[in-house]
């Protein structure tokens, strides 16, 4: 696919955490030069050079999409449900999801409201919390919804088609987190695919990131990476921050992250790639975040690897309605390519 359709189509799949199948499958699809392993979690990885010498840089993106799953049916044909990743509670109500049945049909729903005609003056003013939401698919009864094939677990996505303004260079959909992403590390990917470079690229591909980075563990384990480049879809804050707090706005290049909650990046593998923004020419932006997590974290925690974050700037993250743009994309994938054209032992062994 050309690089439109394939963002395009990656922020369309159907995949909350747990459930990536779909997502996977585009990923194999578009890296048919590869060897791709696929593990029982859906994690999908591939290498460039398998059995080379050359320090392994892993390019790690996380398939898996904020969503919903179904607790319980009540009689009424209404269902319970939870999130599954770090939802806020008033992007629910009102919302137009798919909800996946057991016999593989995506079935339309929306999270019910209760009228305002219904409502006491108390209530107007209080926002529900999400054990107080229920899913509603249009049933009569919980036999109806079991007819559908609806039942405990299954997993549902925001019922959002992405589109792209030429005009603009915008995407709006939903799942840039980290959809937007996936198409970086996949593109990278592709361009060094026959290029001799002096690292082993690898490719990792994970699940369940939204839920606790659980499956970029097991990709780490089986690649043994000794560089970690994390491409993620990172909240925008260019509409709601002051001008001098912005540093993730659209149009404005990649994000490089200092420090979040959950990770203080290597300074040596950050200047690195500062400096080889600034002499190529590609515009980032860097941060130093008081919330979030990533992939990028985890793994260097865990295996004790200098690891960097590239992060595409998307607005109104973990909701079911996003921007994000593609110089942006093109800008992160640039500094991908040109960051493992210099990764060789040497340049490793310093970070």
């Amino acid at each position: 696919m050309e690089t439109i359709e394939r963002i395009k189509a990656l922020s369309d799949a159907f995949g909350p955490s747990g459930f990536e199948d779909d997502v996977a499958a585009i990923v194999r699809n578009e890296l048919e030069g590869y060897e791709t392993f696929t593990d029982h979690m859906t994690n999908v990885r591939c290498e460039k050079e398998p059995g080379s010498d050359k320090p392994k840089v892993m390019l790690d993106a996380h398939m898996d999409e904020t969503g919903v799953i179904i607790q319980a049916i009540k009689p009424n044909g209404t269902m319970r449900f939870l999130p599954l990743g770090g939802w806020n509670a008033l992007s629910f109500p009102t919302s137009s999801f798919i909800i996946r049945s057991r016999k593989g049909k995506d079935i339309p729903g929306v999270v019910a409201t209760t009228p305002p005609h219904f409502m006491s003056k108390a209530a107007r003013g209080n926002m529900p919390e999400v054990s107080d939401m229920v899913f509603d698919v249009g049933a009569l009864s919980k036999e109806e919804a079991e007819e559908l094939g609806i039942g405990i677990g299954c997993p549902g996505v925001p019922d959002v088609k992405c589109r792209y303004d030429d005009e603009r260079g915008l995407f709006y959909g939903k799942a840039f987190d980290d959809r937007i992403g996936v198409a970086c590390a996949i593109e990278v990917l592709k361009r060094l695919q026959d290029e001799e470079i002096p690292c082993n690229v690898q490719g990792s591909f994970s699940v369940q990131e939204e839920v606790g980075e659980r499956g970029v563990r097991a990709n780490a384990e089986a690649l043994k990476p000794d560089v970690m480049i994390a491409f993620e879809g990172c909240p925008a804050d260019d509409t709601f921050s002051e001008p001098y707090m912005i540093q993730a706005g659209l149009g404005k290049g990649p994000m490089l992250r200092h420090m979040d909650v959950s990770m203080i990046t290597n300074w040596r593998f950050q200047k690195l790639a500062l400096d080889v923004a600034k002499e190529k020419g590609i515009p980032v932006q860097e941060s130093v975040r008081s919330g979030g997590g990533t992939n990028g974290a985890m793994v260097n925690q865990m295996y004790g690897v200098p690891a960097i974050v590239i992060g595409v700037p998307v607005r109104y993250i973990h909701s079911s309605n996003c921007y994000c743009r593609l110089d942006d994309y093109e800008n992160a994938v640039k500094l991908g390519v040109e960051l493992c054209r210099i990764l060789d032992s040497s340049a490793v062994s310093k970070l």
